[in-house]
């Protein structure tokens, strides 16, 4: 049936996927004629060129890829009024850090299994010293040159075996981690409710009002961070308005309807994970991106990063970190060590065990916004998954064969923490996200240093 949406009542297959072209080019236009801050760097006649290239294969795909790199060019803009430290002047490009020469003694070597913190500092140590085969991390670097990063580290025990760096940067070079946001924010959710302040059972209309008396009053806390709250989900609304165009994004988010009953449909739904903002600032009773330096990133030393916040000052939780790959391994060893900082609980470590399982049944890959490598039932990120309809693998595994206590914090263009908790290995990849090249460095190569490239435990 035709209706104002859909005037010919046709919009499956390609006329949907033109029209959502049609409009969402027409859409971001109007949205940036009297651009804000963070889109007055928008190439607009790049845009227009991206869309003639994109398009050319499949039109679902080159839709896709097109807001994608919208979504890119807008993070990269920086528009937060927050910034990251300024960088120090640029490593050459390629490369590595400077291993300790010689291999170990005995004594030598029964002190590097013992675990350390980078407190204040990393320690570098020869790869062979920590157990590294060094083809192997040879092979990994080579696949993370190619596929255009701009930074590979790999750690063991919390001292570093290998990291080098490409297009200018170096260890202090901060960039946008994307959805490997989203791991930090459900820690933040943790460590509020450790401090009596919240409650993942809790209803959000605790902190959510709004939702009081409508079909999202039963949402809970916890199915926002489990990415099963039934939301309003699609992917214009969610990539487009949402994530580029919308200037408020917490309140365009918690405006957004109710799909299913909370439990019933699992989706990557970046709206849903922002509406946290509001819940965890309005339960600790400070901004988001303080409590994040207060309580998370401060404790451990993370001192090139910060939560960006969106032009009306909400903190952004779906994406929005700006980080370092030395400061990301400080998170991922922060869950390797149950949350545990030189002696300071920064996370309870029930929460880190509890965060690093299925948080629910219709996708076993998918914790507390993090991916897991549990086999099973897995869902598309693109495609929502119901108890009923399909949308899932069965019997799946992030990176089969390999183990499945393995965890990640992923973000859009292959921003990876690797978390390896039975070898002590935490490996972190950041890089550009619309490479040209075409090779890609995914979340199984971020997990080679620990499956593959370990000599001795």
């Amino acid at each position: 049936m035709a209706s104002a949406a859909c005037p010919t009542g046709q919009c499956g297959g390609r006329f949907a996927v033109r029209v959502a072209e049609r409009r969402t080019y027409t859409w971001l236009r109007s949205v940036f004629a009297r651009p804000p801050v963070f889109a007055r760097r928008i190439p607009w006649r790049q845009v227009r060129d991206w869309k003639e290239v994109l398009m050319g294969g499949s039109r679902r795909a080159g839709f896709a890829a097109f807001v994608v790199a919208m979504l890119a060019t807008v993070a990269c803009s920086g528009y937060s009024n927050t910034t990251a430290a300024d960088p120090v002047q640029p490593a050459p490009s390629g490369t590595a850090n400077a291993a300790l020469p010689g291999g170990p003694s005995d004594a030598d070597g029964a002190k590097l299994a013992e675990r350390v913190f980078p407190d204040p500092d990393w320690q570098v140590a020869d790869p062979l010293s920590l157990g590294f085969d060094p083809a192997v991390l040879e092979s990994v670097r080579q696949k993370a040159e190619d596929a255009g990063s701009n930074c590979l580290l790999v750690t063991r025990n919390g001292r570093i075996a290998a990291e080098w760096y490409w297009n200018g940067t170096d260890e202090h070079s901060a960039q946008e981690v994307f959805s490997a946001t989203k791991s930090f924010t459900s820690s933040l959710v943790g460590i509020a409710q450790a401090e009596g302040k919240l409650d993942i059972d809790d209803p959000a209309t605790k902190y959510i009002p709004e939702w009081i008396g409508t079909p999202s009053e039963a949402v809970t806390v916890k199915n926002l961070i489990s990415n099963n709250s039934g939301r309003h989900w699609d992917f214009e609304t969610d990539y487009v308005k949402m994530a580029v165009g919308a200037q408020d994004k917490t309140r365009f988010a918690i405006e957004l309807g109710q799909d299913a009953p909370p439990g019933e449909v699992w989706a990557y739904n970046n709206a849903a994970i922002q509406t946290l903002d509001r819940v965890i600032a309005r339960a600790t009773g400070m901004p988001t991106h303080q409590y994040a330096e207060e309580k998370l990133l401060g404790p451990i030393g993370m001192r090139d990063s910060v939560m960006r916040t969106d032009p009306v000052g909400n903190t952004l939780t779906f994406m929005g970190l700006q980080s370092t790959c030395r400061d990301m391994a400080r998170f991922g060893y922060l869950f390797l060590n149950k949350g545990n900082w030189n002696g300071n609980q920064v996370i309870p470590e029930a929460w880190v065990e509890e965060a690093t399982r299925p948080s629910q049944d219709l996708n076993v890959g998918y914790g507390y916004l993090w991916w897991l490598n549990r086999r099973g039932r897995l869902a598309n990120p693109v495609q929502p998954v119901s108890a009923i309809e399909g949308g899932s693998t069965p019997d799946g595994q992030m990176a089969p064969g390999m183990p499945e206590d393995l965890y990640w914090a992923l973000g859009l263009g292959n921003q990876i923490i690797a978390v390896s908790p039975s070898t002590g290995v935490v490996t972190v990849r950041l890089g550009t996200v619309n490479h040209p090249r075409g090779s890609t460095f995914g979340n199984v190569d971020a997990a080679r240093p620990a499956v593959e490239g370990l000599r001795s435990p």
